[in-house]
């Protein structure tokens, strides 16, 4: 059958490309290695990409190479402390990290913290990628104790403590740099881009059930750490549901706003102006569907589709229950635009013309509809699946793995793929891309056993 040796495959690339160091696994390579390999940092272990595998070895009852993963990545958090004069903040974790063996045999672990990326943006999403991902361990294995240990209760600490440092922002939402996600080139994210809105909310959700208040907080009349992070993740519920939401009546609404409005009784309080919504959007959102633009700010609204940061949202309980459902059914409605030949594409519509030069910088790469600038991402498979089940959409979780599954073995497991329709393997994708398998193996395993979705935020 095509899913059981497109399984045995995916699996053969998952075991193939493990990372060992001192004797131990501790992640496992982006991509293997070939003729192709666009970059030498695809033979790091990335946070981000590694949560597949960590799923999946979860979920096949071996946790021994999560935690070896989520202990290297602690001590790696203070490898580099300065870039160019500039003092990085404790907790800020590499975007990825590598085994070098020296003249004289010794391992040494190297992480990459920004420093060699393109843009030299470090990353943002790392860190809570670590943080729910040891939330997902201890859920799964019930090891408390890893947890508990000092410097795990340390390092969430100072995690939380970036996130909820006073600044100059009045919105609960974070503000972030361009490229700090898995939008990692410049595509005009900059500011409170959705995705790192859902994980924000996921770390904040999960930080009472990973972190313990200190003496001298439950005896300070101050509030503590862990009840900020609630307070905020309150305020950043409401905020995203209200103001991030775009259906029909609330494009209506923007439709009909009235600007430079002054005061606390001020309906269009963001001051978005009618003449930014793009002509497309009126006549693509369907009348019983809605999503969760990729990016508001005062004056901005960003009306592309992002679907990682929807997905998320909906696995980690950030949108209503309407919210999801009428996600879902945009994806079913759109099917062609959001799913196309290959699930998933990552943001929709892509950037042409001035725009793309202008936004982009003219990035090559980011071409319409390929790489980032709205191509489709066999990766983006298992957060899908993940969603659909949770909003009882099984059907188009179905529908979705069926696609991947008939193609992704034949290819060689591209990272991603070009084209409108996402029918043609990315003129620059890597293939033997782990990520894309493991995505694969997850989605699976999630059609096979939906209780996997309880180990999630919720």
């Amino acid at each position: 059958m095509k899913i059981d040796s497109a399984l045995k495959t995916a699996y053969e690339l998952l075991d193939a490309s493990v990372m060992h160091y001192q004797g131990k696994p501790v992640g496992t390579l982006a991509a293997l290695h070939s003729d192709k390999l666009a970059a030498a940092n695809y033979e790091e272990c990335f946070i981000r990409d590694f949560v597949p595998s960590a799923l999946v070895y979860l979920a096949d009852g071996k946790p021994e190479i999560v935690k070896n993963f989520l202990e290297t990545v602690l001590t790696l958090r203070t490898q580099e402390r300065s870039l160019a004069g500039h003092e990085i903040q404790p907790g800020v974790m590499p975007a990825s990290f590598r085994v070098e063996v020296l003249n004289d045999g010794r391992e040494v672990l190297q992480a990459d913290f920004g420093e060699k990326a393109i843009g030299r943006v470090a990353p943002v999403d790392s860190m809570m990628w670590w943080m729910i991902l040891l939330f997902i361990y201890v859920r799964s294995t019930g090891d408390e104790t890893l947890a508990k240990r000092p410097e795990f209760q340390k390092t969430m600490r100072q995690i939380l403590h970036i996130c909820l440092k006073d600044s100059f922002e009045v919105t609960p939402a974070l503000l972030v740099p361009d490229a700090c996600s898995m939008i990692d080139r410049r595509m005009g994210i900059y500011g409170h881009p959705l995705e790192i809105q859902s994980l924000f909310y996921g770390i904040l959700r999960i930080a009472h059930y990973l972190l313990e208040e200190t003496p001298a907080e439950k005896n300070s009349a101050e509030p503590s750490l862990l009840k900020t992070a609630q307070t905020r993740e309150k305020a950043l519920y409401n905020y995203v549901r209200i103001f991030y939401w775009l259906d029909m009546d609330r494009l209506n609404e923007i439709h009909r706003y009235t600007t430079e409005e002054f005061g606390t009784n001020s309906v269009n309080v963001l001051n978005i102006y009618p003449e930014s919504i793009p002509e497309w959007t009126p006549d693509w959102l369907p009348d019983d569907a809605g999503y969760l633009v990729g990016n508001v700010g005062p004056g901005r609204m960003d009306f592309r589709f992002f679907s990682l940061g929807n997905l998320i949202a909906i696995m980690f309980g950030l949108t209503t229950d309407d919210q999801a459902a009428r996600i879902m059914r945009l994806y079913d409605t759109r099917w062609s635009d959001l799913v196309g030949a290959m699930p998933m594409k990552i943001i929709y519509p892509a950037m042409t013309g001035l725009e793309w030069r202008v936004r982009t910088g003219s990035d090559p790469k980011n071409v319409a509809w390929s790489y980032q600038n709205g191509g489709n991402w066999p990766s983006l498979l298992w957060y899908f699946v993940a969603a659909a089940i949770q909003t009882g959409r099984g059907d188009l979780a179905e529908r979705a793995f069926t696609t991947a599954v008939e193609k992704l073995e034949q290819h060689d497991w591209p990272e991603y793929y070009d084209g409108k329709a996402g029918r043609l393997i990315g003129r620059r994708s890597n293939v033997r891309q782990v990520w894309t398998a493991t995505s694969l193996i997850m989605a699976h395993k999630l059609l096979e056993n939906p209780e996997l979705l309880r180990l999630l935020p919720d």
